[in-house]
C-alpha cells in the first residue's frame, strides 16, 4: 500500500503543470477553510471529487436560488457544472488567493498563465478582490491580468484540451490504482446509489469500507469507481444527443445539459423513424401530450421513451422510471421531475431534497407540472 499511495501522490504532483517549481505557489488553506456547502461530503469537489482545502486558493462556488451553495476545486469544475444549474445561480463567488476568502467573481481580477500551478488545468487562474494584490502576484509568478468574462472564456477554450490532459493521466495511473484498491481492501461499494462522487467518496470514508486510506488513496479509488466501474456495469449507456439538437418546446440546446438528456423516438405517417431530445422530462411530457403543438408533428407514433437516471447519469427507460417531483433540485428550465431506475433511489433523493411525491410516467400530467 506504501508504494501505491506514493504513486498516486506523484500523479497529483503531476497536476501542479507548475514551470517554476521553486517558486511553487501553496494552493492549500493556511487556516481554517470555509466550505459553503453542507452534509458529510461537504470537503470534496462535487464534479471530480478533489479535496477542497487542498487546492483552497482556486475554489470557485455557487449560491442557488433554493438555498444551498457548491463548492468547486477550481473554475475548470465549476464550468463543467454550469450547464446543469445555469438557470439556478444566484450569486457566483471565487477564492480570493490572498485573503483567503470568498469574493464576487464576476467583480474579481484574474491572473491567468502564471507560473503558480493550475488546478485541473494547464494554464493557471487566481482570483483577487483587490487589483493590487493582483498585480502583486502578477509581479511574483508571471501571467496575463483579465476580468471573469476573459477567464471564463480562457476556462473554456481549453476545456477539451484539459479533460482530454487529465483523461491520459488518470487512465494511466489513478484508475490501475483505484482498481486495485477496491479489489484488495474494500466491500463492496454501488456507484449508481450516489448523486455526485463527493457522496460516495464521504461514504466510504466514513464507514471506513476500506480501512483508512490516505486522500491521495482514496480519490484515486473514487475516480475508478464513479469513472470507470460505475460507465462499465452492465446496460450502461448514455444518451447520445447531437450537438445541434433543440429541444422542441423551449427551443435551447439540448446537448448542453446531459445530466437532464431525454429523449423520444417516434414513427411519422410514413413509417419514417426519427428522435427529438429534451432538456428535461417536463418539455418532454408537454410534447407527448400534444405533439403537433410544437411543430410538424401530427399523426405521429412514440415507439420509446430515454430518460437520464439522475445519480448514475445512464439512459433508462423513461416508461418505467420512478419520478421525484416538487424537490430543491432545479433542472435547466427550473422545477424539474427527477428520474430514477429504482424506487429506492427516488426515495432517497426525496428524503435528501424535500420532495413532494414519487410518481411514474402513465401518472403524469403536463396540466400538473408548474
Amino acid at each position: 500500500m506504501k508504494r501505491l499511495f506514493l504513486g498516486v501522490m506523484l500523479l497529483f504532483s503531476l497536476f501542479a503543470f507548475a514551470a517554476d517549481m521553486a517558486d511553487e505557489f501553496d494552493r492549500s488553506a493556511t487556516g481554517t477553510p470555509e466550505l459553503l456547502q453542507t452534509g458529510a461530503d461537504k470537503s470534496w469537489c462535487p464534479v471530480c471529487g478533489m479535496n477542497l482545502p487542498m487546492y483552497y486558493k482556486t475554489n470557485f462556488a455557487v449560491k442557488l436560488k433554493n438555498g444551498t451553495a457548491k463548492q468547486y476545486c477550481s473554475i475548470r469544475c465549476f464550468a463543467e457544472d454550469s450547464g446543469n444549474i445555469s438557470e439556478n445561480i444566484k450569486e457566483i463567488l471565487t477564492m480570493d488567493a490572498a485573503k483567503e476568502k470568498f469574493t464576487n467573481a464576476k467583480t474579481a481580477h484574474y491572473v491567468i498563465g502564471s507560473s503558480a500551478p493550475g488546478t485541473m488545468t494547464n494554464v493557471s487562474k487566481y482570483a483577487f478582490a483587490s487589483l493590487n494584490d493582483a498585480k502583486a502576484f502578477q509581479k511574483t509568478y508571471g501571467g496575463e491580468i483579465v476580468n471573469y468574462d476573459k477567464v471564463m472564456k480562457a476556462t473554456l477554450d481549453t476545456i477539451q484540451t484539459d479533460r482530454d490532459a487529465s483523461a491520459e493521466r488518470k487512465t494511466k495511473m489513478m484508475y490501475p490504482m483505484g482498481e486495485k484498491i477496491y479489489k484488495s481492501v474494500c466491500k463492496p461499494v454501488e456507484p449508481s446509489e450516489f448523486e455526485t462522487i463527493s457522496a460516495m467518496k464521504a461514504y466510504i470514508k466514513n464507514n471506513a469500507v476500506c480501512g483508512e486510506l490516505k486522500e491521495g488513496q482514496l480519490q484515486a479509488l473514487s475516480l475508478y469507481l464513479w469513472e470507470v466501474s460505475r460507465k462499465n456495469a452492465p446496460g450502461y449507456s448514455v444518451i447520445s444527443v447531437p450537438e445541434k439538437a433543440k429541444c422542441p418546446v423551449c427551443g435551447m440546446f439540448v446537448a448542453k445539459y446531459p445530466k437532464w438528456a431525454a429523449q423520444i423516438t417516434y414513427t411519422d405517417k410514413k413509417g419514417a423513424e426519427n428522435s427529438l431530445y429534451f432538456d428535461g422530462m417536463k418539455d418532454l411530457i408537454k410534447f407527448k401530450e400534444s405533439p403537433a403543438k410544437w411543430g410538424k408533428y401530427k399523426g405521429i407514433k412514440i415507439t420509446k421513451v430515454l430518460v437520464t437516471d439522475y445519480y448514475s447519469g445512464k439512459a433508462i427507460d423513461g416508461t418505467a422510471a420512478f419520478y421525484v417531483s416538487g424537490s430543491d433540485v432545479y433542472g435547466p428550465m427550473g422545477h424539474e421531475l427527477i428520474p430514477f431506475e429504482s424506487e429506492k433511489n427516488a426515495k432517497t433523493f426525496m428524503t435528501d431534497h424535500n420532495g413532494k411525491e414519487i410518481v411514474k410516467y402513465a401518472d403524469i400530467k403536463a396540466s400538473k407540472i408548474k
